[in-house]
């Protein structure tokens, strides 16, 4: 996961919208008036001198959804048997009953990431996942049979040329940010690289794997892998070229299949869409893979800032939104790319989150001991608005960023408190978007004249009419929507702080929106 520089996302804000606007086809998202209220409505002070009105036109049916919202989990230390964090994690994955959780073992911890640290020799091999299987256990029993992503992302780095072997730490506990090294894989064929995924993933599916020497090793494991991810952010990591990023990915996809056929894929996993153009519109062209080498998915990740914690919330809300509009944009255009090039791929936002400093260690830490309570409940008003945007352009999944966190590991992406284990506003505004907005709901089109507010309508396959009220300030709104007489509110806002949503009956035509509220609204049959 990688944070932008500020500089960087502002240019976005600043031009990238009307950039994509003008080079992509009309979208669902251009057509919809609702969360593209763009950059401009977002740099006016809000005024609550009088209500702000919605309007839904319940008849009016942009698409069907198809988008989960989902988290990204990612195994660490504080995930082990005998970690006091490691029950509240687990009950926050049980309890939020997602499907397609992101399960990703940390490849800062060499021990948790890498199952083989060190080359075979003619005698021996160094397989163990003696760190990872209790982990993985808990973490499958916690996923309760609902469907999940695998991404075991980090290549061994004995298989790439470096100047002198990588060393790493022989403590499994200790974070370790220099274990990825080299650019040129020694085997350039990727076999090398895909036998190994691929005895990863029939340890978990198969009971075992045969290794380099003949040898069986038995896990006793049958997992159901729905999603096998082909590595993480590769612009970044070992910084791979379009071409062998995507020689890697066929070399994988073909040998995995050969050891669980039922498995699907993701490719390109984007650290930063304007990055990565070149990867999608070269991997999404199947003339650029062998024969029969399945694109199910392509994944991207969203993360606005990297701003000094110290900045004032209501500047950060000021150019978050902003970026977010931005970020929508490329999606449309990601969108357009793919329907030429791909139409069958589905595409993915498996990581979504905000920062508010860069993360280069634990020099950091002393930063986010002044991030405010507020800014949960702001990144968690982020969090649905840009859901609200991906529902509408009809993007697959719409992944929260991450559990857990901490300092030294994003921990202004936290989902839970790292210190209590407690859940947070944007793990309860997860929560509450995932029980009440789901896939097979038809989105119908819905405005608020503020461009501070966010109004999206859904309507159930039994008929049951909802909304998702997003605000993009931390001033409370007065809403006026007549037929709201009777409805159900959900709310989670700077009032709630990070406590489950509060219930309230609406026995008027107007009712209060707190700052950065995140409101679900069902109305009365």
């Amino acid at each position: 996961m990688t944070v932008p520089s500020r500089r960087a996302f502002l240019q976005l804000a600043a031009g990238l919208a009307g950039i994509a606007h003008a080079s992509v086809e009309k979208s669902s998202w251009a057509a919809s008036a609702s969360p593209g209220a763009v950059a401009a409505a977002v740099y006016t002070r809000p005024s609550a001198d009088s209500p702000v009105r919605v309007t839904v036109e319940w008849d009016n049916v942009i698409r069907v959804s198809r988008t989960y919202p989902s988290l990204l989990y990612v195994m660490t230390p504080l995930s082990k048997r005998g970690s006091p964090l490691r029950k509240p994690i687990l009950s926050a994955i049980k309890e939020l009953a997602a499907d397609y959780v992101r399960f990703a073992p940390d490849g800062d911890y060499p021990h948790l990431g890498i199952a083989e640290l060190a080359p075979p020799t003619a005698n021996s091999t160094s397989w163990d996942f003696s760190y990872v299987d209790p982990m993985t256990e808990d973490a499958v029993k916690a996923f309760g049979g609902h469907p999940f992503i695998l991404n075991f992302s980090t290549i061994p780095e004995w298989m790439f040329k470096t100047p002198k072997p990588v060393t790493y730490p022989a403590n499994a506990d200790q974070l370790f940010y220099k274990y990825e090294q080299g650019r040129e894989l020694r085997d350039p064929t990727y076999r090398e690289v895909a036998e190994y995924f691929a005895r990863v993933v029939s340890w978990h599916v198969n009971g075992g794997f045969t290794d380099e020497l003949g040898r069986w090793h038995a896990s006793g494991h049958h997992y159901k892998v729905d999603y096998w991810e082909v590595l993480n952010e590769p612009n970044i990591e070992h910084r791979l070229s379009p071409q062998t990023y995507t020689g890697i990915y066929d070399a994988v996809v073909e040998a995995v299949r050969k050891v669980s056929p039922e498995t699907k894929f993701i490719g390109v996993v984007s650290s930063f869409l304007p990055n990565t153009s070149t990867y999608f519109d070269y991997f999404l062209d199947p003339s650029h893979h062998k024969p029969g080498i399945p694109l199910d998915a392509v994944s991207f990740h969203f993360y606005p800032g990297a701003m000094d914690s110290s900045e004032p919330l209501e500047d950060l809300a000021f150019t978050y939104f902003a970026q977010a509009d931005a970020f929508l944009w490329l999606v449309s255009w990601l969108d357009t790319m793919r329907r030429r090039l791909s139409p069958e791929t589905r595409l993915m936002a498996d990581e979504v989150g905000t920062g508010v400093a860069r993360n280069d260690g634990p020099q950091w830490q002393p930063a986010y001991a002044s991030i405010p309570a507020s800014y949960w409940n702001f990144s968690a008003a982020l969090y649905a608005y840009v859901f609200a945007g991906l529902a509408i352009q009809g993007v697959d999944l719409a992944t929260a960023s991450m559990l857990p966190a901490y300092p030294g590991q994003f921990p202004d992406i936290a989902l839970i408190d790292w210190q209590t284990g407690r859940p947070n506003a944007r793990y309860f505004a997860l929560k509450l978007i995932r029980e009440r907005f789901l896939p097979g709901d038809r989105i119908v089109q819905a405005s608020a004249d503020s461009g501070y507010v966010l109004a999206q309508g859904f309507v159930s396959p039994g008929g049951e009419r909802k909304l998702l009220i997003v605000n993009k300030s931390q001033q409370d709104f007065q809403i006026s929507l007549p037929e709201a007489v009777g409805g159900k509110l959900e709310i989670i806002d700077l009032a709630t702080g990070s406590n489950p949503a509060r219930v309230v009956m609406v026995d008027t035509s107007t009712f209060k929106l707190g700052g950065f509220g995140v409101v679900a609204l069902t109305l009365a049959k």
